[in-house]
């Protein structure tokens, strides 16, 4: 079985910054795609950033040069550090992994999700 605990989220106002985490634990032999998820409310979910195990990175356009994604494989941990936030930014974030299990195979594995909350 595998654990995903996120942590870092809050109330921020605009312009401000956070980081949010997840970390995974449990029988995980590896990760590959590590990725940070947001829904807004009655919005649907939609990517935010992305990290390969290779490092390669995507972002969405409305985040590119705001957020920046990275891991520590050491500690099977994903971040999102959040700079000039905007109210828009306003969200749930999950963060979502495929890894492979040490017994199981290949699976994908979500998050509980933080709030993130931009706001005078």
């Amino acid at each position: 079985q595998v654990q995903l605990v996120e942590s870092g989220g809050g109330l921020v106002q605009p312009g401000g910054s956070l980081r949010l985490s997840c970390a995974a634990s449990g029988s995980i032999f590896s990760i590959n795609a590590m990725n940070w998820y947001r829904q807004a409310p009655e919005k649907q979910r939609e990517l935010v950033a992305a990290i390969t195990s290779g490092g390669r990175t995507n972002y969405a356009d409305s985040v590119k040069g705001r957020f920046t994604i990275s891991r520590d494989n050491a500690k099977n941990t994903v971040y999102l550090q959040m700079n000039s936030l905007k109210p828009e930014d306003t969200a749930v974030y999950y963060c979502n992994l495929d890894l492979l299990q040490l017994l199981g195979g290949l699976r994908n594995y979500w998050g509980q999700g933080t709030q993130v909350t931009v706001s005078s």
